[in-house]
Parts: C-alpha cells; structure tokens; sequence
C-alpha cells in the first residue's frame, strides 16, 4: 500500500491544476459526473458520516434557478460552465448512520446532541467538496470552486425542505486556459507548518 502517485499524477491533480473561470465547449457526461462522485465518496469522514450532498446543475432552467443565487461577478462564468455542482450538507445525516457505520450506534449520538451534528456535516461535507475537487481532476475535469453566492436563497431554489444546507459551489467542465490568470503564491513549508 506504500505507493507513491507519479509526477504525471500529482501534475493533474495539484501542481498543474488550476482554478477556472472560463470553459471550452464540450458537454460534461452524467456517466462523468457519476464517475466524479463514486471516486469522491470513498475519501474518509469521520465515522463514515459522510454527509455531503451534490446537485448537478447541468440543464438551462436549473441554471436559471441558480442565477439569481449569484454573486455578479460569477454570473457569467457559472453560466457558461458545462455543470455546477453544489457541494451541500445533509443536517441529518446521521439518519444513515446505521448503514454507513453499522458497528455502533452512531445515530442517536448525533440525534440527540443537534451542536455536535451540525458541526459534524459541516465539517466532513466541506472535506468531501475538497475529494470531490480531486476526484474531478482525476478523471480530467477543470474545477472552478467558489463561494460569492447567497447561501440562503440558493438552499430556497434547491433545497427548500431545509434538510441540505449548501456550502461551496465548483464549476466543472473543460477549462479555456488562456484565460487563465498567473498562478498567485503559495505559503511555504517554513511559513504555513511546524513539527513538533
């Protein structure tokens, strides 16, 4: 199990890989996205909560909904993106609790402490919109995450029973990179990291 990704590999999905903001024609597949997610969903969690849930907005009147949920400066690069996925929360997740982690009775400890399960799916569903990110440049999708979008209004469209709260959006597609802007720094190991 001790493997090391090649350079190719680590290319694609970190070093060479970058934010995009403007698309290249071509349809992202649903088999595509499906793809996406199946890679994604097998990064950890903790106890296997795993409460991230995606929307994939793909068709024109789905886009539509999500538009006025924009911030205007990500209007046009959210319109012209094969697919948006919006990375969201499940608030009671644990009701797959035992499914996901059936050697414990995991449910009711999120059930019945509310502060714990919402810092719980918020957490772990943001670490899945990360492997999701991963998961996309694995199978040779461009990403284009963002927040810049009125959460409340975008949960009204998509979700209005209440049940998901969404987190992050990523665009997806094929990015156009000569549109691209120059890379911005990073921090280094000695400015960002101790060991102790």
């Amino acid at each position: 199990m001790h493997k090391m990704l090649n350079d190719a590999g680590m290319d694609v999905i970190f070093r060479e890989a970058r934010t995009y903001r403007a698309w290249q024609e071509g349809e992202v597949s649903d088999d595509l996205l499906a793809a996406v997610y199946e890679l994604a969903k097998m990064g950890p969690t903790s106890s296997n909560c795993s409460p991230m849930r995606l929307v994939f907005v793909k068709s024109g009147s789905a886009k539509e909904r999500l538009r006025p949920c924009l911030d205007e400066g990500n209007v046009g690069k959210t319109m012209s993106a094969p697919a948006t996925a919006i990375i969201a929360y499940d608030t009671r997740f644990y009701e797959w609790m035992p499914k996901l982690a059936p050697h414990a009775d995991l449910r009711s400890v999120f059930a019945d402490h509310p502060e714990l399960a919402k810092v719980t799916a918020f957490r772990n569903g943001t670490i899945q919109g990360a492997y999701l990110i991963i998961a996309a440049r694995a199978v040779g999708l461009d990403c284009g995450p963002m927040s810049g979008f009125d959460n409340a209004k975008l949960d009204a469209a998509f979700f209005p029973d209440g049940r998901f709260k969404s987190n992050f959006l990523c665009n997806l597609g094929y990015g156009d990179p000569s549109k691209l802007r120059p890379r911005q720094p990073r921090l280094s190991f000695d400015e960002a990291c101790d060991i102790v």
